[in-house]
């Protein structure tokens, strides 16, 4: 908010300043703007964790590095109690290779990382593995958690 005062005014009989040339002001205030885009920014912040992958599993720990993607893969995940899911669904496992063939973009070159909970059976994810190799999809990958040092 701004005032246009002039410094040699004279009063007129009625009693208010006469300022020629004076009009409004039109400076833009950035304060809301800030504010506005601050609480987004921090709404974004805490947001952006819950957008993972929504199975919870504990990943086994390793020091092996990441691989370089340009896109997001397909992810099939075996929990704990052994239910396997694509994505964020539940899917029984003899439905799991015609479901995979049915979302997969690129076909069976398709990048698709597969995830076992830590407490899994090792013959239930193996069998996951086996499926999908089976299926003529060659490109599968195991995800873990890196080891906290």
């Amino acid at each position: 908010m701004g005032v246009n005062i002039s410094a040699g005014g004279r009063r007129s009989g009625s009693g208010r300043r006469r300022v020629h040339g004076s009009g409004l002001n039109a400076d833009i205030n950035v304060t809301p703007l800030v504010d506005v885009m601050l609480v987004l920014l921090i709404v974004f912040m805490v947001a952006a964790p819950l957008l993972a992958v929504g199975v919870p599993i504990d990943l086994p720990k390793t020091d092996a590095k990441a691989l370089p993607s340009q896109n997001e893969p397909l992810t099939i995940t075996v929990d704990a109690e052994g239910l396997v899911y694509l994505q964020e669904e539940v899917v029984p496992m003899e439905e799991l290779v015609a479901k995979l063939v049915a979302v997969a973009d690129a076909g069976y070159d398709e990048r698709i990382v597969l995830r076992g909970d830590e407490n899994s059976d090792y013959g239930s994810v193996m069998q996951v593995m086996a499926r999908i190799n089976a299926a003529g999809f060659s490109n599968l990958n195991l995800s873990t958690d890196p080891i906290s040092q």
